[in-house]
């Protein structure tokens, strides 16, 4: 596959090195050329040298041909004018840029622009190590709103049937490992301890949730 990323900072330079390690054709864009020097020296991909935004600059990374593009610069202003130009001037498929701002994240969320918001995320998982310390997070989905969470099974919890911890629109169980074996639990399984449990759950749900569960 074909990439475009417009920022070499951080994040950018590992998001660049990770996709060239895997194959995929990459191209990545920052107007200061030092910042190129955080690339791996088997960084096999393009290094262009210039605005995010301008067209020019675009088209030299080969955005006409991209499956997905990434603007990851410290700007949200550039960030998002990049994404912008990529999703509605030269029709890339997959267009992720990352906004601080979580009230400007949400606004182009719903103009169809997919936002990572690292202020609002990081305040998320954060807030879940000091509130939840019996849980551990697997994944979140978009900006935090819903979790998929790891937790074992104590005495407390054992002989409970997992309806029992299945609250319908704020948490479900999605899987159950046992003796090192997953599976997709039935409501009527019966809890043993030593299982473990993955659970999606929403951010607002995590308290009720810890509460049934005796957590923390």
């Amino acid at each position: 596959m074909r990439f475009v990323i417009v920022g070499c900072g951080r994040v950018g330079a590992q998001l660049a090195n990770s996709l060239s390690l895997q194959g995929h054709e990459v191209a990545i864009i920052d107007r200061d050329p030092a910042a190129f020097r955080r690339l791996n020296p088997n960084y096999r991909g393009k290094k262009i040298e210039g605005v995010g935004f301008d067209r020019d600059v675009l088209l030299a990374a080969g955005i006409e041909r991209a499956d997905g593009f990434a603007s990851v610069t410290n700007g949200d202003n550039t960030n998002v004018v990049s994404a912008r130009i990529a999703r509605q001037i030269f029709r890339v498929p997959k267009v992720v840029t990352r906004i601080y701002d979580p009230r400007r994240a949400e606004i182009y969320r719903r103009l169809g622009i997919q936002t990572i918001s690292p202020t609002e995320w990081g305040a998320t998982r954060i807030a879940e190590l000091l509130c939840h310390p019996g849980v551990t997070t697997v994944l979140t989905v978009g900006n935090g709103e819903v979790s998929v969470i790891e937790v074992e099974v104590s005495a407390h919890l054992a002989g409970h049937r997992v309806n029992e911890l299945v609250i319908p629109g704020e948490t479900s169980v999605v899987a159950l490992v046992r003796g090192g074996r997953a599976s997709v639990p039935t409501l009527g399984t019966v809890l043993q301890v030593g299982d473990t449990l993955h659970l999606s759950v929403l951010a607002t749900a995590m308290g009720r949730l810890s509460e049934m569960m005796h957590l923390g």
